[in-house]
């Protein structure tokens, strides 16, 4: 309860007791807490004109890192008796050393100065206010407000670095890349022999092919390589990612984030289409910027509500006919239904798809029911993948017991063996 409703309290009681009994002294003993009161008051916290700086040694950090914060208070108002600071920092963040809360005396045109360190799970966090209470000595009136502030965090996904991920996309960029483009030019790999014509290197120059048809002199093609558009899709759906308190969302951002890093080293165009509580796209682009846009999308990402992949909608402005789609998804059983209209559709389709079967016993008593109950879901988990397989789409199954990068050089680093027939 409020101290000056107490004192307040005290004093009319006082007063009425005295009144009430006649008894002078009675009413006199309410002289004291009154002059306490009344001195409170004349000495309350007037008008407090503070500014706030907040500065972060790190606005973008990796999972598992540190960040020092200090936040910079000057004030430019009349003295304050007594201050208590409480930074309001996003729920998600964990102190490692120090203390949000700051109190002190502070003088007119003082500076106060303190820090303290945190780390996070991955997230974007924003700092928006600290809360100021300000009181006088006597304890009994105070007066509160929250002073705005400026500060983000970027907590970002482990990027794991992936030597290569095969794709064989049908449709390929002008500019040069690591994607076979199925046309003759210059390359590394042998494609086809034709006329030596003026400007071809005499290196190229076919010898036995030659020596065999002396009316022509005959040259080596090599197969170009070239970039690729890609696009990576992430399916955020609780159906398919949380399992009562444990979600396996974090293990589907880390391979997203290891191939969006290695298709741009490569040189391709990549884009993150988003698929949970709504559709998040961030559009395609090249290079280290469009790394780090994925990546500070990626960070901001939770499992949404969406139950279906109903309605999911590749821009084929962004995606043409033949441009190479990666789901990362641990796949509903009717999902099928679409990724194979989808792969029909002209897309080729990659799924990496972590084990959700392996994945939810791991956290289970080990128990007779609960290894029956698992092998029949993981029955059906092989029909749907079978399935998905037989349709043309390339399935990565990763046990997230095993880490991906060791999957990846297993699954995604050998090139592709197409029929001749399904490269164009």
């Amino acid at each position: 309860m409020n101290r000056t409703y107490l004192l307040g309290l005290l004093i009319f009681i006082l007063v009425f007791a005295g009144l009430l009994t006649l008894q002078a002294p009675v009413a006199a003993l309410a002289l004291p807490p009154l002059a306490y009161l009344l001195a409170a008051v004349w000495r309350g916290p007037e008008a407090a004109q503070l500014q706030v700086v907040r500065t972060l040694s790190a606005e973008r950090i990796q999972t598992g890192d540190e960040v020092t914060i200090t936040l910079t208070v000057r004030n430019t108002g009349p003295a304050l008796e007594e201050v208590l600071f409480e930074d309001q920092i996003p729920a998600g963040l964990e102190i490692i050393d120090g203390s949000i809360l700051h109190l002190a005396e502070f003088p007119a045109g003082g500076t106060i100065t303190w820090s303290y360190r945190v780390r996070g799970r991955r997230g974007y966090f924003a700092f928006k206010r600290i809360r100021v209470t300000i009181r006088e000595h006597f304890g009994l009136v105070s007066s509160e407000r929250e002073l705005p502030t400026d500060g983000q965090l970027f907590i970002l996904p482990p990027v794991l670095r992936l030597r290569r991920v095969a794709i064989q996309p049908r449709r390929t960029r002008i500019f040069s890349g690591t994607i076979p483009a199925h046309t003759g030019g210059s390359g590394v790999e042998f494609f086809d022999v034709r006329e030596y014509q003026p400007g071809d290197s005499p290196r190229w120059i076919n010898w036995k092919l030659t020596a065999r048809h002396p009316q022509s002199v005959y040259a080596n093609q090599f197969e170009q390589e070239r970039s690729a558009d890609v696009g990576i899709l992430l399916d955020g759906r609780h159906r398919t990612n949380d399992f009562g308190r444990r979600s396996i969302f974090e293990h589907s951002v880390l391979a997203a984030a290891a191939l969006a890093d290695s298709l741009l080293n490569s040189g391709n165009r990549v884009g993150l289409l988003f698929y949970g509580k709504q559709v998040n796209w961030t559009m395609p682009g090249y290079g280290r910027m469009q790394s780090e846009r994925i990546l500070q999308a990626l960070a901001r990402l939770e499992p949404g509500d969406v139950q279906s992949f109903d309605g999911l909608y590749i821009p084929r402005h962004l995606f043409p006919f033949r441009s190479q789609l990666v789901l990362v998804s641990a796949l509903a059983p009717d999902d099928y239904e679409l990724l194979a209209a989808l792969r029909l559709s002209g897309y080729p389709l990659l799924i990496i798809s972590p084990d959700p079967v392996s994945f939810e016993l791991s956290g289970l008593e080990d128990v007779a029911a609960h290894q029956q109950a698992g092998r029949i879901i993981r029955l059906q988990r092989q029909l749907l993948l079978r399935r998905l397989r037989g349709a043309g789409i390339q399935v990565v199954d990763w046990d997230v017991s095993q880490p991906f990068e060791v999957v990846a050089k297993r699954e995604l680093e050998r090139r592709l063996v197409l029929p001749r027939g399904e490269l164009r």
